[in-house]
């Protein structure tokens, strides 16, 4: 069931950004990021997501396409999806987020205030075909 959610979020980009986009990269990957939160803590991941890791991602060149919340099989999940030139940059901008200094004190000390704010993480890389009706999203 869980690879259906994925398949209708792929076929989703592809029709809201495959309108109209120039030449394809063969470089250019999306990453699919879906987290399992606890629902008591939903609020203030949320919260830290969007008031202090997106700001921090911005400086080390992630590109997010979109965020969804989800909900499936009872488990409250937060998804994104992020668009990378290639492999290359997404493990260097990763690498320098996880590194941070600001974003480590601050999971560390929403960590102490709130307990766990992650279950479970899964993490895929997509890779384009050449058939796809996607081009690409970077401009």
């Amino acid at each position: 069931m869980k690879h259906i959610f994925i398949v209708l979020l792929i076929l989703f980009c592809s029709s809201a950004f495959g309108q109209g986009l120039s030449q394809k990269d063969s470089s250019t990957i999306h990453q699919l990021r879906i987290y399992e939160i606890p629902k008591e803590n939903k609020q203030v991941f949320l919260d830290r997501f969007r008031d202090h890791a997106l700001r921090i991602m911005k400086k080390y060149g992630f590109t997010i396409v979109s965020i969804w919340e989800s909900e499936f099989n009872g488990k409250t999940e937060f998804v994104y999806l992020l668009e990378w030139k290639d492999e290359n940059a997404m493990k260097t901008a990763w690498q320098g987020f996880m590194a941070d200094k600001e974003w480590k004190d601050i999971k560390m000390q929403t960590a102490k205030l709130y307990g766990d704010f992650v279950n479970e993480i899964e993490d895929r890389t997509l890779k384009i075909t050449d058939f796809s009706p996607e081009k690409r999203l970077l401009k």
